[in-house]
This record gives C-alpha cells, structure tokens and sequence, in this order.
C-alpha cells in the first residue's frame, strides 16, 4: 500500500480499542526493544456476543518473524478472551499455503476445525483456507 493508503489503515486501527458489539476488533501493537519499532500487529475480534465467539490473528514484519513473536502474541490474545472476556469459543484461520501461521496456531494448542478448498480467489489464483479453534474449557486445561 502506498503512504496515504497506510496513513487511513492506522487511523482506522487506532479508533478499534473496545470490544462490545458484534464485530468490534481490539488491535493491540507489538514493538520491541531491540528492533526499537513496531514489528507487528494482534487483533482479537468479538464475533458473537450472544454465543461468546472470538476471532484472533496477528500479522508481522518479515524481520520480526521466527522469533517467538506470534506464538507470544496470540497466548495473550487467547488470554484476554478467555479470561477477560469470557468467551466460550475462539478461532483463527489462515490461508492454508501459510505453513508458518498454521504452526503458530498449533503451538497455542488449537485444534483443526476445517479446511475450505479454493473457498477464495486472491490475486489471480483459488486458495484455500484452514480454520482453528480452541474452546475455553480447553484453554482451561491448558493452564
């Protein structure tokens, strides 16, 4: 994206800090020290309040990644849903050629929902999509 397109993006993030409706996503930045920028960014979306569901995700700078960061990042994520916010149910998905991010999801001991085949055209191309979750009773087991 070029520059006035990243100035709209982050003035758009920095209205998303409360979760209390359907939809609403909390955006939380990571920086640290000794890259001394932010190197990426966490979400975790409210996707149903009546049945407590959440959605996590994160996205990272190239520079950032295999460090541990996401895997850190998303504990927390799943942290604040289920002990903050009482959820019943959290997932993450991810595009299924993204083996890096599946493995994230694997380390934070979520489990294998789905794989939708070629459920998305993306740049030209049919990709397909793999679906996460973990329940709170499982994170409950977890700790």
């Amino acid at each position: 994206m070029d520059l006035d397109q990243a100035r709209a993006k982050l003035d758009e993030r920095l209205g998303q800090g409360h979760l209390e409706a359907d939809g609403d996503p909390l955006i939380l930045i990571a920086e640290t020290s000794d890259i001394g920028r932010p190197v990426g960014e966490f979400m975790l979306r409210l996707r149903n309040v009546e049945s407590r569901q959440g959605e996590i995700g994160w996205s990272l700078h190239p520079d950032a990644q295999g460090r541990g960061f996401a895997t850190e990042g998303g504990l927390e994520m799943l942290r604040l849903g289920f002990d903050e916010l009482g959820l019943h149910r959290i997932f993450a998905d991810c595009d299924s050629r993204n083996t890096a991010s599946l493995r994230v999801m694997e380390r934070l001991g979520m489990r294998r929902e789905a794989e939708l085949v070629e459920n998305e055209y993306l740049k030209g191309e049919w990709v397909g999509e793999i679906v996460c979750a973990m329940l709170e009773s499982e994170w409950r087991a977890q700790r």
